[in-house]
């Protein structure tokens, strides 16, 4: 019976992450669009509708004899799909409510998602920011897509300056509403941990992820006690060569070389494909496909989502959104989704859907490591030593995206889970405050904390999403480690590494990377792959 039931929810499910993919990526690619946003708002009720209607499965299993079902496992082959869920029931089953109020909690799913989606309908819909004058009087439009794709890009420091100084502004007129909806979501979070008995509302977000406390702080810690100094020595180089008397945020990602490089889309097609062809015929069938059969969105469009991700419905294919402005970065962020995409299709073909996915802990890795591998099939195929330049430092990019600017969101959200416990107000000035202590703590006096610097707060949707920025920095590490064994082993660390990819959510965050050869119990990967970071900087201290 229990066989039965869950393999029929599972069965729910499924078809649930089809209609749910659909209404995302419709809502993904135009915001504004009335019709988008009933669709996306009527699959969040069927969502709520559906937790409620079966949260008492896992309540009755809870609620089962001790050794029920362990006994049940052993007798049942058909339940062995389903031990990871299972197991999970019984290792939280102390946390768990009265069957009635789980399922009244359950049914307020659309309600508790409410911070998130004022925050994406405000950023995609309702934010205006002025257009603005480069340094020959030729005008450019600002929005979110094309400020963090584009003009925060921007070799030209007036129109880096002036289009910085139009995004803090068009955030500031909504500062006060996204403070609020960010002090729910924190309050939410820490509610729901206090009605369930954690010892912390980080103990229970990071359950969910299969991770012990002692493993998120020590990849916070190691990594803020070994890079800043790193990434200090980075910004007075950038100062130096952008001939800055201050620097400010808005001119980290500006490109050290005065061109950046371009790269059409069928360019990039072939950059991709030759740079991960390491990994086999099989993955590069994937990649292949994606960028062949259509399922990359890559327009830039009004009301578009910001950013880049990867969503990948299990027995289809993955969809891939990308705002692509044919520059070489672009290729580099594609890889990384494509990542996503061959890890997620091969683990779906391997497994069921109760297993396809791992742990948020791992879901990184497999996409900075193609960034990884990319970058050294670049670097290979020249000698020219700006180009050599450009791709350091965008390998050096690709650390600075993990290591410093979602670190840095992680240490933002450990600092705010600490004073919201502590039943602190969570006003826009105290997020203001914070952001700019997080920024001072790391830069020291590197970086000017300008508006633009305090408001970053405002920049990133994975404040919502629990503990998910400091994995980023998690996967980068485990990503470097396998980088490296594939240069130093060949195809032996390749079959590790898709093995690793296969076994979806088979297994625990640190057994998976011990599948891959990675040993992430202790901090000696994440101080190598900072220590990887700081001989980047010293090379382009020696090139520049």
């Amino acid at each position: 019976t229990l066989r039965d039931c869950l393999d029929a929810q599972e069965a729910l499910n499924v078809r649930l992450v089809r209609v749910g993919t659909f209404s995302h990526l419709r809502n993904a690619a135009d915001g504004r669009d009335p019709a988008n946003q009933a669709r996306h708002a009527k699959v969040e009720m069927l969502r709520s509708r559906i937790a409620a209607a079966t949260s008492f499965v896992a309540s009755e299993i809870a609620g089962l004899p001790d050794g029920s079902i362990e006994r049940f496992l052993a007798s049942e082959p058909g339940l062995e799909a389903h031990r990871r869920d299972l197991e999970f029931v019984l290792e939280t089953k102390r946390y768990r409510l009265h069957p009635e109020a789980e399922r009244a909690l359950a049914a307020l799913g659309e309600v508790f998602g409410a911070p998130y989606r004022v925050y994406d309908r405000t950023k995609s819909s309702d934010m205006r920011f002025e257009a603005v004058e480069d340094g020959e009087g030729t005008v450019h439009p600002v929005s979110f897509n094309t400020y963090q794709s584009d003009l925060e890009r921007s070799p030209d420091p007036v129109l880096r300056r002036r289009a910085s100084e139009s995004f803090a502004k068009g955030l500031s007129t909504h500062r006060n509403g996204l403070a609020a909806a960010y002090s729910t979501e924190l309050r939410t979070q820490v509610v729901a941990a206090r009605l369930r008995g954690w010892a912390s509302t980080t103990d229970m977000l990071l359950s969910g992820q299969r991770v012990e406390r002692r493993l998120y702080e020590l990849v916070h810690d190691a990594i803020l006690a070994d890079l800043p100094p790193i990434m200090r020595r980075w910004a007075r180089l950038v100062r130096r060569v952008l001939g800055l008397d201050r620097l400010h945020a808005c001119d980290l990602k500006a490109p050290l070389e005065r061109t950046t490089p371009r790269a059409t889309w069928a360019e990039g097609v072939e950059l991709i494909a030759s740079g991960l062809a390491v990994l086999g015929p099989e993955y590069g069938r994937i990649v292949r496909r994606a960028l062949a059969e259509r399922w990359v969105d890559r327009a830039n469009n009004l009301g578009k989502s910001s950013g880049a991700f990867c969503s990948t419905p299990y027995g289809v294919h993955a969809y891939i959104l990308i705002t692509w402005a044919d520059t070489l970065r672009d290729v580099f962020t594609l890889a990384h989704e494509l990542g996503h995409a061959g890890h997620l299709m091969l683990a779906g073909a391997k497994q069921r859907y109760v297993n396809t996915r791992p742990s948020l802990f791992f879901i990184e890795a497999p996409s900075t490591l193609n960034e990884r591998l990319l970058g050294r099939s670049l670097l290979a195929a020249t000698n020219d030593p700006s180009r050599r330049r450009w791709v350091i430092s965008q390998i050096l990019g690709t650390y600075f995206h993990n290591f410093v600017t979602h670190l840095l969101e992680a240490e933002l959200q450990r600092r705010l889970y600490a004073m919201a416990e502590a039943d602190r107000p969570i006003t826009a000035t105290l997020l203001d405050e914070t952001q700019a202590e997080v920024l001072r703590s790391f830069w020291g006096d590197e970086l000017e904390i300008d508006e633009g610097a305090r408001l970053t707060w405002m920049r990133q949707p994975h404040y919502y999403m629990g503990l998910y920025p400091y994995t980023y920095a998690a996967g980068l590490s485990a990503a470097t480690a396998v980088a490296q064994a594939i240069e130093v082993e060949g195809p032996p660390a390749v079959a590790r590494w898709l093995r690793t990819l296969e076994a979806g959510g088979t297994r625990r965050p640190l057994e998976l990377l011990e599948l891959a050869g990675v040993d992430l119990s202790t901090d000696r990967p994440i101080r190598q792959a900072v220590a990887y970071v700081g001989a980047l900087v010293g090379e382009l201290e020696s090139l520049f």
